[in-house]
């Protein structure tokens, strides 16, 4: 349920009234009518946080802003997840005082699925605008999978605002390492079929990517953004951006994430790891610890990609207790 971008963007009717603010504001309105519309109450339970909106001219992208008024965390996600993927560790934070932003990037989760191929760079620079807008100065943050390379590629660029690091399952450095399963995915005609039109990549993470079963709520709601051929173009898009070598268009953004890295050594660390993840594997732990020795690790041997689901009871506490350590 959208108000028409024409009414909004042209801010006057037939009559010569100027609505641009009454536009803006019922916009809004049913803008969170529809995300509430969107989950049904036994996923709402789960996921109870406000929906916040910022405009971008690509489109609107969907965030959490929720908790007290003390140190920011910024969570950013990967594919094919989206913010509830951090449900339960921003209930933790938040009620213990910490005021938690997890972003859906633009195409996932509940922002707008524009019909754009957004590349490295791109999510970066969204990332930046956002913090930028909400007027974020110092943060920590925390990353999983596609989004430790878009996060360290922002606090890559403005170290001295970073305070603390959670990474989780992910990489934001150079490998040629892909899972066949991921690489049919990437095959022209063939990918997308899988991935939009079957579904063959959101729906099989809720069982490849965990080593206990998932519940059928949590599959649910990391399952509801992605419903339709349409909806699922960022997913096709993210695997199609991994830039495997120097030809690729996001190679060069990945240059600049991995150089940047050093300037992030000596940060606290936290890494928290899943020791049954068919793509992140220990591979990429170990480089992560290259960059960050000094790293406290917290190794899960009978977690999966979707770490927090798999060992969301032991960890979340213990990230809790990382980001509240003075």
């Amino acid at each position: 349920m959208r108000i028409p971008r024409t009414l909004c963007e042209k801010g006057r009717v037939d009559f010569g009234v100027d609505v641009s603010g009454f536009c803006f504001c019922l916009g809004v309105y049913f803008q969170s009518v529809s995300t509430m519309m969107f989950f049904p109450a036994h996923l709402r339970s789960c996921y109870p946080f406000e929906p916040h909106w910022l405009e971008f001219p690509e489109g609107r992208m969907h965030y959490v802003d929720t908790g007290g008024g003390g140190e920011v965390v910024v969570l950013l996600h990967g594919n094919p997840s989206w913010s509830f993927l951090w449900r339960d560790l921003i209930r933790s934070l938040a009620t213990h005082g910490l005021r938690c932003i997890a972003p859906d990037h633009l195409g996932m989760g509940l922002s707008d699925k524009p019909n754009r191929f957004f590349r490295l760079a791109d999510r970066i620079a969204h990332i930046e605008r956002l913090l930028d807008r909400l007027g974020v100065g110092q943060f920590h943050l925390g990353v999983h999978d596609w989004g430790g390379a878009i996060g360290a590629g922002v606090a890559g660029r403005r170290p001295e605002s970073v305070g603390k690091l959670l990474v989780t399952n992910s990489a934001a450095f150079r490998s040629r390492r892909i899972p066949w399963r991921i690489a049919l995915c990437r095959c022209p005609w063939a990918g997308e079929f899988i991935v939009r039109g079957l579904n063959g990549f959101a729906r099989p993470a809720t069982f490849m990517a965990v080593h206990r079963r998932m519940s059928a709520v949590a599959r649910a709601g990391f399952l509801a953004p992605y419903g339709s051929w349409a909806e699922r173009a960022a997913v096709a898009r993210f695997i199609q951006d991994i830039p495997l070598g120097p030809g690729h268009p996001s190679w060069p953004a990945l240059l600049e994430v991995e150089s940047n890295l050093e300037r992030l050594r000596g940060k606290p660390a936290l890494v928290a790891w899943g020791g049954r993840d068919f793509c992140f594997d220990d591979t990429f732990l170990a480089t992560w610890l290259k960059h960050f020795p000094q790293a406290i690790v917290r190794y899960c041997t009978n977690a999966g990609h979707y770490l927090l689901e798999d060992a969301g009871e032991e960890l979340i506490p213990e990230i809790r207790a990382f980001f509240a350590r003075k």
